[in-house]
């Protein structure tokens, strides 16, 4: 249990999801932690700390001038025992005073005393979650080192549906058990792609696929518990940043991706090239919208993207390289045939179509290297992803050292 004995300073700020912390202080014990909570005011509308101070065991800190406490400088105290900071939920209030370095109340001082990694968990309404002053914040934010985890998307308490929605004491847990783990890539670089890339053909039309992303988001979440540091480059898809993920790039064609992966991974140790790259784009975007002909016909002209396997393949400094093989037949004589003309290191194979692969909760792979190969059943694609992972790390090993 990586949590056993671990010390966990829990910051709950305020916001409808702040009862969720009571589930998490017990799980977290469950597991061997040991938890000291910290309340801003406005959580104590939400939690009586009371009720946090039954299930941690430890008294509730809420002021920073609780004199019985500050006699020997006890917020110090408590900034030093952390193992690790996490504040679940994450307002937007909170999240814009950590990111103006405001020491305003005892959990922002703590945050900036604290030499412990520090975990945000977001929860808020899904257009304050979207609002460009929350996106800038937590741009700063992830700059100066924070983890994000979270949100999720769904059902919120206002009634809407959509991005914002603390993740689940379970989740949050794992993540911070999975930042104690050795881990099958910890210590390496890892640059994940993910997703589709859309090519215009006019400002309206554009010629894509039906990649979901969860397969290539699953993967980079997976990376991140497995001790990595991970670039996530995504392409149009509408999924948050997984949890533990240090960095993303939003791209749409497959000349920006190629683009964002190339400068990521010029120190990377691994690329894992999950993204369903576009093979061709048109060779002229019309500057308007293309209108019907009369009946007639519309031809388009079609040039192949770049291949950004083969191009970091060519390098003399490469990473690592893992590419994804999706077809509806001779899957095996096709990853075999990529694997070999690419020149890279591992290839998982998957089969698409007829409720396989593409926009489907679950999926299965087949990992292939130069002289082996191993079957991953089929499971949901989070799980499918931490098995990958997993052998991405031991035949990284194996080739590396």
């Amino acid at each position: 249990m990586h949590l056993a004995r671990r010390r966990i300073l829990l910051g709950v700020s305020g916001g409808i999801a702040a009862y969720k912390a009571c589930e998490l202080v017990r799980r977290l014990r469950e597991q061997g932690a040991e938890v000291r909570v910290v309340m801003t005011r406005a959580a104590t509308r939400f939690v009586a700390p009371l009720t946090l101070a039954a299930l941690s065991a430890q008294p509730v800190r809420v002021s920073l001038w609780d004199e019985s406490a500050e006699a020997a400088m006890g917020h110090i105290e408590l900034a030093r025992w952390a193992e690790r900071i996490l504040i679940a939920p994450a307002s937007a209030d909170l999240l814009a005073r950590l990111a103006q370095g405001l020491a305003d109340d005892l959990l922002t001082t703590l945050c900036l005393a604290s030499a412990a990694p520090l975990y945000l968990a977001p929860a808020m309404n899904r257009q304050m979650w979207a609002h460009p002053a929350v996106q800038a914040n937590v741009a700063r934010l992830r700059e100066r080192g924070a983890r994000l985890l979270g949100p999720a998307e769904g059902a919120q308490a206002c009634g809407e549906v959509g991005a914002g929605r603390l993740l689940e004491p379970a989740e949050l847990c794992a993540a911070l058990a999975a930042s104690f783990a050795a881990g099958a890539l910890a210590g390496l670089k890892v640059v994940v792609s993910a997703g589709p890339t859309y090519e215009d053909i006019d400002p309206v039309r554009f010629i894509g696929n039906r990649s979901s992303g969860r397969m290539g988001f699953a993967v980079a979440e997976a990376a991140a518990q497995a001790g990595a540091e991970v670039t996530l480059v995504a392409g149009p898809v509408a999924l948050p940043t997984p949890p533990g993920v240090a960095r993303r790039i939003d791209v749409r064609s497959a000349a920006q991706m190629l683009a964002a992966v190339e400068e990521a991974a010029a120190d990377a140790d691994i690329y894992i090239g999950a993204a369903a790259v576009g093979d061709y784009r048109p060779q002229q975007v019309a500057p308007r919208k293309l209108a019907k002909q009369g009946g007639a016909g519309l031809t388009l002209t079609l040039v192949e993207n770049p291949d950004i396997l083969a191009t970091l393949a060519a390098r003399p400094q490469r990473p690592f390289l893992v590419g994804f093989a999706a077809q509806t037949h001779d899957l095996a004589a096709y990853a075999r045939d990529k694997l070999q003309r690419k020149g890279i290191d591992l290839v998982a194979a998957n089969e698409v179509g007829a409720g396989l692969g593409f926009e489907t909760p679950d999926n299965a792979l087949t990992v292939y290297w130069a002289d082996g190969l191993l079957e991953l059943p089929r499971a949901d694609k989070r799980e499918l992803a931490r098995r990958l992972v997993e052998v991405i790390g031991e035949r990284y090993r194996a080739v590396r050292g």
